[in-house]
């Protein structure tokens, strides 16, 4: 098969043709195709739901003599809080489990740095004249999201096959207005980048020039391999501890992708002194998360063994739908020259690298045809793509059924963009090989 980039005018007009009738046909199907955020599908859904009925009778909720029904404990139950000292690698006394999500308290560890300061800022991040923010990229819209809301300063890392750039880490963090930098070190969101060893000994090493930096390690797939065995990672704060470094780290997860993610559990980790710092912000505005769901996860998860358990049963659901994607791409756009994407072995993402300057037109087609998308542009900074290429895909969520028509449809799209792209002249279509780690 001819890639686009050797194919002359003339066959490239004849393909375009081809190309437009295919789509045509699936528009004409009016179909309703999902793939713009990492949910699990129903059949995971199903498959946990018997957490909601753990709790049987009163004499449950009393767990270490704390009645889970009641007020207090704003750090979490022991109970929950040893489940994910153990899930994370570090001590019970570090951490803070929350609600639902994840993301409401990387919120609030970057609200309360702006409204009061974290343990080392010297003061108030709103009475900063600029306030930086390092935004390894392609990475999580929600995350810079966050630090844009408060009106910080995104400033685009290079991310690398080992993960961010660390020579441009390293000289950024010289500035004294940068305060933090994103991370998401295993199955990184999209990419699906592990983070390499070295990568994480020099990010817990650093020596930034603001006291209050922070590394935000949201470690949201800690656990979510779906092919091949578990990999371990090491504990983040243990190294920022021996590096010099204890309080510089705030570490994140959740069940939101292990059990049911509108009816988690999530938690902080940190270092004692920033645990104890941050319950007296939290004190003012509540007096303890949902102990109830803490405690039915603790009955239900049990520990890291019981949890790896779990995650196998999910594995069974999202392997074939990442085997899907993977075959279709390999089918359909490797031998044309089309793009280049990772093979990831966890996490919720496929990182698709279309040819540059046609991301947004690929995601304007899929749309018009019944396939919803995550904009171009998201996994950047402002959602600015420089080079309008990065599309992420979510595979977790439609049926495999489903999933294999949006992928026929979105495959479709990026070859009528890249010949759009070249019949009008522009930069030719550049390929490149399946990026296989």
């Amino acid at each position: 098969m001819q890639t686009y980039e050797t194919m002359d005018i003339s066959a490239a007009r004849l393909e375009l043709a081809a190309v437009q009738e295919a789509l045509a046909a699936w528009q004409a199907k009016a179909l309703r195709l999902n793939m713009a955020r990492g949910k699990p599908g129903k059949a995971q859904l199903d498959q946990v739901s018997d957490i909601l009925t753990v709790l049987q009778q009163p004499e449950q909720c009393i767990s270490d003599g704390v009645d889970a029904r009641n007020y207090g404990e704003l750090a979490g139950l022991p109970a929950a809080r040893r489940y994910w000292a153990d899930v994370l690698g570090c001590q019970p006394e570090q951490t803070l489990v929350g609600g639902n999500s994840s993301l409401t308290l990387m919120y609030e560890v970057i609200a309360k740095a702006y409204s009061h300061g974290l343990l080392h800022s010297p003061e108030p991040w709103h009475k900063l004249e600029r306030v930086k923010f390092l935004c390894p990229s392609p990475g999580y819209d929600r995350h810079f999201r966050i630090t844009e809301f408060f009106g910080a300063e995104l400033i685009t890392v290079t991310m690398t096959p080992t993960g961010p750039d660390m020579d441009q880490v390293e000289r950024l963090v010289r500035d004294p207005a940068v305060k933090g930098i994103w991370c998401v070190p295993k199955y990184s969101n999209p990419d699906g980048i592990i983070y390499a060893d070295e990568t994480v000994k020099r990010l817990a090493a650093l020596r930034p020039a603001a006291p209050d930096f922070v590394l935000m390690w949201d470690n949201a797939y800690c656990v979510h391999e779906f092919s091949g065995p578990f990999v371990a990672f090491g504990d983040i704060l243990s190294l920022c501890q021996g590096a010099g470094n204890p309080d510089m780290v705030f570490e994140f997860a959740s069940t939101s992708k292990i059990t049911l993610p509108g009816a988690g559990i999530s938690v902080v980790a940190a270092s004692a002194d920033n645990i104890r710092h941050l319950q007296t912000l939290l004190a003012a505005q509540m007096i303890s998360f949902d102990k109830v769901n803490q405690l039915r996860h603790v009955l239900y998860l049990k520990d890291r063994a019981n949890t790896l358990a779990v995650m196998a049963r999910h594995a069974k659901v999202l392997e074939p739908k990442f085997r899907c994607v993977q075959e279709i791409l390999a089918r359909e756009l490797a031998p044309r020259g089309l793009g280049t994407w990772q093979q990831p072995k966890g996490g919720y993402f496929v990182s698709y690298y279309a040819p540059a300057g046609t991301a947004k037109r690929t995601l304007a087609l899929c749309k018009a045809a019944g396939v919803t998308m995550t904009p171009a542009g998201a996994t950047y900074p402002y959602g600015v793509d420089p080079m309008d290429s990065n599309i992420r895909i979510a595979p977790s969520f439609p049926p495999v059924q489903e999933l294999e028509q949006a992928m026929e449809i979105f495959c479709l799209c990026v070859r009528q963009a890249a010949l759009e792209q070249k019949l009008a002249g522009k930069a030719p279509c550049h390929g490149g090989e399946n990026m296989v780690e």
